[in-house]
């Protein structure tokens, strides 16, 4: 966590940079709050340590899907997106039709969900290169299963958001703007993690490039050595990410959703803490 002394020069950076805040809303992923609490405990846990949104993971069980609405509702933490749970085990890239029949049903409840919830976007992990699918089917396959879905996503108004998450599969920012761009829709953009890119380039490059595509951004910061080859998610500001070239893209392209944390989880202070952070890289500090 930042020491007093850390905060307060970061702080002072950030008020002298006000002009320049971003208009991003800060959010985090339902994972990083203790899953001791009840969900609505949870939830005002996050409006209390500065967060305004959060996204939740696809549910199945309706009166599960209920409780999280009534917990939105009560507490003013708006649900704004939806990670889809049924895109690693069952890819909608498989040759096995059983597995893609899977994988479409649990796109099609998280869909739902995010309606239900007044959710703007559905993140979905479009496909996975392995030893049994090459990129080249990779790429056709998964087109051709999202192009089903997009009827639904138009009948709800929900936004297929797809990410590139060490998938092997869109490795870089000009296949990645393609790939969206071959949709012809409205209904199919991109979500952007910003500490994943740092394996293929620059999340400032990735930002410029994929441009009014981003519907979403994820924030996670992630630190490597070429000397000891070891790699490691760390806290934000504390890793590789270039942070004020970041702002300065995500201004140049004038995004303004949201940035969810995805962290490990953690108590109030590590929760407090982290929002302070995102205000820090929301200021350009």
């Amino acid at each position: 966590m930042l020491n007093r002394r850390e905060f307060l020069a970061v702080s002072a950076a950030a008020a002298a940079a006000g002009s320049t805040r971003l208009p991003i809303k800060k959010a985090l992923y339902l994972s990083m709050l203790p899953e001791k609490l009840s969900l609505a405990d949870r939830f005002q846990l996050a409006r209390n340590c500065g967060f305004e949104e959060i996204e939740l993971p696809t549910m199945e069980d309706q009166k599960q899907a209920e409780e999280a609405k009534k917990a939105a509702e009560k507490t003013g933490l708006r649900i704004h997106s939806v990670m889809n749970q049924a895109h690693w085990d069952f890819p909608l890239s498989s040759a096995d039709a059983a597995v893609v029949a899977k994988s479409m049903k649990g796109m099609e409840t998280s869909l739902r969900n995010a309606h239900f919830w007044g959710a703007e976007t559905v993140l979905l992990v479009p496909a996975v290169v392995n030893p049994q699918t090459s990129y080249k089917d990779a790429w056709t396959r998964s087109q051709a299963q999202i192009r089903k879905l997009i009827p639904l996503a138009q009948e709800l108004r929900v936004i297929i958001a797809v990410e590139e998450v060490w998938n092997k599969f869109l490795l870089s920012p000009l296949e990645f703007a393609q790939y969206v761009d071959e949709f012809k829709s409205p209904w199919v953009k991109a979500y952007l993690d910003v500490g994943n890119l740092l394996f293929y380039g620059y999340p400032q490059d990735w930002i410029r490039t994929l441009g009014k595509r981003i519907v979403k951004l994820h924030f996670k910061d992630f630190r490597w050595s070429w000397k000891t080859m070891k790699t490691e998610f760390v806290n934000l500001r504390e890793g590789d990410v270039d942070w004020k070239e970041v702002h300065k893209a995500l201004a140049e392209v004038g995004y303004k959703g949201t940035a969810t944390a995805e962290l490990d989880s953690g108590d109030e202070a590590y929760l407090r803490d982290v929002a302070k952070r995102m205000d820090l890289i929301l200021s350009g500090a």
